[in-house]
Parts: structure tokens; C-alpha cells; sequence
């Protein structure tokens, strides 16, 4: 099965005018929380104050996503011998918990207004959230075209989808306290949109921790790759084999290869990295050739083996 997994239909932001987005987006996202609470507070609107405590994660969010994304573009050094890239990864993770922790927080709030609703100024509440839903809405056009491209800046961007979402349901909330006077709809607001932003960010973590845990692609096949290795003519085996992510895009792999008795290991290896590269994108490999009588005792197929090994987890070929 072919993979194609370098080619892509977007433009690319160059770094610079990314760098001023991000920090245009951070201004008019801390102006705006301040604007939020002042009138949350005024109103009594709990689902303004919970607009506007999220809008703030956002500025923080952008914060963190800069200061990564200045951070992943210094080169590899004698510490950091893979490079920076996953500064950006990790700026994603924090991004994600911190919406995680928001919607608990919200969630446990808008259940006690639910027992205890107070009254809300709906006049308020429907012209700050709107004014929050237009700076909400630039702000993600702004850095809309870098979360294509970039785990880091993919949290940021939700980050403030989440927030223009949330100014339209506080919208919503405050025009019908205004027609109805129905208090109770601001704490299920509340509750709506922290339910919201868990299914969201539950849904975006995964990718994220799964790199930094040295997952493999979840866009390749393990078992695909081991496969075409082995087929590659003048391989007898291929063990210990490790697939995994350096980075959002890129893919690195190591194994050891097993040759046939009359294999030249540098044609072989020449034709495992063409395989690598031209059938699944993986640009970055590293391959230990051995011959048969001196290769790795009772190897692991996938992975390495650490202390006593299961005969089950074996392949003898």
C-alpha cells in the first residue's frame, strides 16, 4: 500500500509573520478577559467569568506556544542531540491539561449555581460576549493557518475555537434571560461548554501523548514496515525493531537486519532505505546488519529485549 505523507495543499506561514501573529493574538486575548470579568462580575453572570477565565487560558496558551515555538528551532547540540522539535509537543500536552483542568473547574461551578441560581444582567452578558466572539474569531483566523501544520499550535488554535464557541452559547444564554428571564440557563451554559471542551481535547490529547511516549505513527503500519523489510531481496530477518516519532511529521526507525548468506550488506541496506523512504516517508532510519551466525540470541522481534524473555514473544526464523 503506498503512503504519500510529505506533500501538502496549504500554504506555509513563514516564521517570522507566525512569530507576530502569536503575539498580536496574546494582546487582544489578555485585553479581552480583563473587559470579561469587569463585566461578569457587574452582571453576575457566571458564564461570562467562565468565558472569560478561559479566555485568559488562551493568552497563556499563546504565551506557551511562542515560547515553544522559538525554543523547537534551535538546532541539535551536544545536550539535546535530537534537537528542540518536541519543545512544541510539550507546549501541546500543557495546553491540553490546562483546558482539562478549566472544564473541571467550570463543570463544578456551574453545578452549584445550578442549585443556587443568582441573577444575571442579560444586557451585559449578550454585548461583552459579543464583543468576545468577534476577538475570539480573529484571533483563531490568525493562527488558523499554523495549526495545519503544527501540534503546538494546533492546542492554541482550539484553544480559541473553544472560547469563540463559548462566547456564543453565553449569547444564547443572555438573550433568553433577557426574553424569558431564565437564570438557570447561565450554570447549564456553563455546563455545556465545559462538556464541550473535554470531548474536544479528549479527542486531540492522544496524538500528542502518544508521541511523547515514543509511539509509532499511527499513520503507518508497525507490522506493514516489518513486512516489507523482510521482503526487501538478501534479508533473512529483521529484529529489534523500533518505529516511532521524533516529531509531529517525522518518522524515524532502527533495526537490526539479518542477511542471507550471500546478501551484500550495503546494496541490502541501500534497498531497505529506499523501501523506508519511497513506501512509508521514513527518512530517518538506522540499520545494524549482522550475519547469522552473529546475530542477536533470542531477539525480540519489536522492541528490545529487557530481562528474561517469554519464548512466545520469539520468532526464530
Amino acid at each position: 500500500m503506498p503512503h504519500d505523507h510529505h506533500h501538502h495543499d496549504h500554504p506555509h506561514i513563514d516564521v517570522d509573520s507566525g512569530d507576530r501573529r502569536v503575539f498580536a493574538a496574546v494582546a487582544v486575548n489578555v485585553l479581552l478577559t480583563f473587559v470579561q470579568i469587569v463585566a461578569g462580575v457587574l452582571s453576575g453572570s457566571l458564564a461570562l467569568i467562565a468565558d472569560a477565565i478561559h479566555n485568559l487560558s488562551d493568552a497563556l496558551s499563546l504565551v506557551i506556544a511562542f515560547v515553544a515555538r522559538r525554543i523547537a528551532r534551535r538546532p541539535a547540540d551536544e545536550r539535546m542531540t535530537f534537537g528542540y522539535g518536541r519543545a512544541e509537543v510539550v507546549a501541546a500536552l500543557i495546553n491540553y491539561t490546562t483546558l482539562v483542568v478549566i472544564a473541571f473547574y467550570l463543570a463544578a461551578e456551574g453545578v452549584n449555581r445550578l442549585m443556587d441560581p443568582p441573577e444575571v444582567q442579560g444586557w451585559i452578558v449578550v454585548i461583552v460576549a459579543g464583543v468576545a466572539l468577534v476577538i475570539d474569531t480573529a484571533t483563531a483566523l490568525l493562527i488558523f493557518g499554523m495549526s495545519k501544520d503544527s501540534v503546538n499550535m494546533r492546542a492554541a488554535f482550539l484553544h480559541n475555537v473553544m472560547d469563540a464557541l463559548g462566547s456564543v452559547a453565553v449569547i444564547v444564554a443572555g438573550t433568553l434571560i433577557l426574553l424569558y428571564d431564565w437564570q438557570l440557563v447561565d450554570p447549564l451554559v456553563t455546563l455545556m461548554i465545559a462538556g464541550y471542551i473535554l470531548w474536544h481535547t479528549g479527542r486531540e490529547i492522544g496524538p500528542v501523548i502518544r508521541i511523547l511516549m515514543l509511539g509509532s505513527p499511527d499513520r503507518l503500519s508497525t507490522g506493514e514496515v516489518l513486512g516489507a523489510m523482510e521482503a526487501t531481496k538478501g534479508v533473512a530477518d529483521v529484529h529489534h525493531l523500533h518505529l516511532w516519532q521524533m516529531g509531529e511529521h517525522e518518522a524515524s526507525l532502527e533495526a537490526h537486519v539479518v542477511l542471507e548468506d550471500d546478501a551484500n550488506p550495503t546494496d541490502v541496506k541501500l534497498a531497505l532505505k529506499d523501501v523506508l523512504t519511497s513506501r512509508f516517508g521514513i527518512a530517518h532510519s538506522a540499520l545494524e546488519m549482522e550475519r547469522w551466525n552473529d546475530r542477536c540470541p533470542d531477539a525480540l522481534r519489536i522492541g528490545h529485549a529487557c530481562g528474561p524473555k517469554s519464548k512466545a514473544t520469539h520468532r526464530h526464523a
